[in-house]
């Protein structure tokens, strides 16, 4: 009984190890637990696109909205774990949602395998033209003139534009309405429209958007003034220094994911991030490229881990927790 057993075991092996060697033989899903049009889709397009050439296959991003990021990011942990289905997720899905979301039915450390950190992204606050506000501090007087009555616009509960949102609101002791979307994409629309009156989202997001004179920015998250809109200073310069919030950005696969696969789309993404032209659209976009110590997938496990430790007692002091 126990050589059957054996053999079961190393043909299985053997069909396992087989299909590793030959990663990959079809096109790859990179699920974005965010809504089309957002920071998170459009890097992660720039990404699969870089990836594809160098895999030989197509990697197709496939948007999962809902939840917070956790509809898309569990699909994924309960995928089959053979490489063809990744997250392309950050800080928000991959570290904070786990305090977030009480339910949140999975552990980011142990259901999903580190591939590669991708970015790391200041975040802009921008208000509305139709506002009137021009700076920060119009805005904190008009938030602490009428608590609660101005509009702050976000990706939807958990994202890190909710995290941002409610930080920001924290840090500065104001209060606002709480205006949720289904992605930054839509938040965005409103924001350009004067549905909403403020929104705190990536540079990937904000920098057109301010530079196409669709709204106004009025702080970044970034140590210095970003030189794609040197007009707009930082949190610091700005008057509320509390405020540092920047947003990684990363690909991970479910945990059982053969260790030669991860290692293919770990060398892939190192590749990708080599690219000159990917290189030069992510300084347009004022996304930083990961050092050369924080690319691969032992640093990115490593910033999981350490963020998921450093979110606890920030997510308990602002109070928010989600079904």
């Amino acid at each position: 009984m126990r050589s059957v057993i054996a053999a079961i075991a190393a043909v299985l092996l053997c069909a396992h190890t087989a299909a590793a060697q030959n990663f990959p033989n079809r096109s790859i899903t990179l699920v974005v637990a965010a809504a089309a049009g957002g920071t998170t889709d459009v890097l992660a397009r720039i990404v699969a696109r870089r990836m594809s050439e160098d895999l030989g296959q197509s990697v197709i991003v496939e948007n999962v909205t809902g939840g917070g990021a956790t509809v898309g990011t569990r699909r994924v942990v309960r995928s089959d774990a053979d490489g063809y289905t990744l997250t392309f997720g950050n800080m928000g899905s991959l570290a904070a949602n786990f305090w977030l979301f009480p339910n949140l039915g999975f552990d980011p450390r142990q259901d999903l395998a580190a591939v590669g950190l991708v970015a790391i992204v200041p975040m802009v606050l921008a208000v509305s033209k139709k506002s009137g506000i021009r700076d920060m501090a119009g805005l904190i007087a008009a938030l602490k003139a009428k608590p609660g009555a101005l509009n702050f616009g976000h990706a939807g509960p958990g994202t890190t534009t909710h995290l941002a949102a409610v930080t920001f609101l924290h840090v500065t002791g104001t209060q606002a309405h709480d205006i949720p979307y289904r992605g930054s994409a839509p938040a965005v629309n409103d924001l350009v429209a004067g549905t909403i009156d403020a929104v705190i989202d990536q540079t990937v997001t904000m920098i057109p958007m301010h530079t196409g004179g669709n709204v106004t920015a009025i702080a970044t998250s970034s140590s210095t003034r970003l030189a794609q809109i040197p007009d707009v200073p930082t949190f610091a310069e700005a008057g509320v220094p509390a405020f540092d919030l920047t947003v990684w950005n990363a690909i991970a696969a479910p945990a059982a994911t053969p260790r030669p696969v991860l290692e293919r789309l770990e060398s892939s993404l190192k590749t990708a991030l080599a690219d000159p032209d990917l290189r030069q659209r992510f300084a347009e976009l004022a996304a930083d490229i990961p050092q050369p110590d924080q690319i691969g997938a032992e640093p990115l496990r490593r910033l999981i881990a350490s963020d998921i430790e450093r979110f606890g007692p920030i997510i308990k002091a602002v109070g928010v927790k989600l079904e």
